[in-house]
């Protein structure tokens, strides 16, 4: 298709750049959700159905927050990539560890993970200030519901 079929109210330059944060944020945000699945099949220990349950949780939220991220580009005319080889190829987050872990490695890597994910959405949300405050919105929302997983992480490590 030669023609975008959604058209923006945003100026070019500012569709543009809210686009790049969204897809940036689309990827994370995908490969979040596989991560915690992963940990969530892999994770052994003494807190095993606390942290298989919470990783659940995680991966919900991911998946949720994905679907508003890619949704609010379609609604400024940018087509969303999910597909497995960009999220590959693009997601900035921390890697997770194959095979079994233990719940506090599960813990340490999760809340690391969170960490750099978070780190990521703030510079995101300084990004959008002059281009797209409704993306910004969501970015901040994002962000809110990251940093309290973050810190409901971290609290297990104490």
């Amino acid at each position: 298709m030669s023609k975008a079929p959604i058209t923006s109210p945003l100026s070019e330059a500012d569709r543009k750049n809210a686009g790049n944060v969204l897809q940036a944020t689309l990827v994370d945000l995908v490969d979040l959700s596989l991560t915690a699945k992963q940990a969530h099949w892999n994770v052994v220990g003494g807190h095993f159905v606390s942290v298989h349950t919470q990783l659940d949780e995680l991966t919900a939220t991911a998946r949720n927050y994905a679907d508003q991220v890619a949704e609010r580009a379609n609604a400024i005319g940018v087509s969303p990539n999910g597909k497995a080889r960009t999220v590959a190829e693009s997601s900035g987050i921390p890697e997770f560890p194959d095979n079994w872990q233990t719940d506090t490695d599960v813990i340490a890597a999760i809340a690391a993970i969170l960490e750099a994910l978070v780190q990521r959405l703030r510079a995101r949300i300084d990004e959008t200030d002059k281009s797209d405050l409704v993306t910004q919105d969501l970015l901040i929302e994002i962000s809110k519901e990251l940093e309290k997983a973050h810190w409901m992480w971290q609290a297990q490590q104490a």
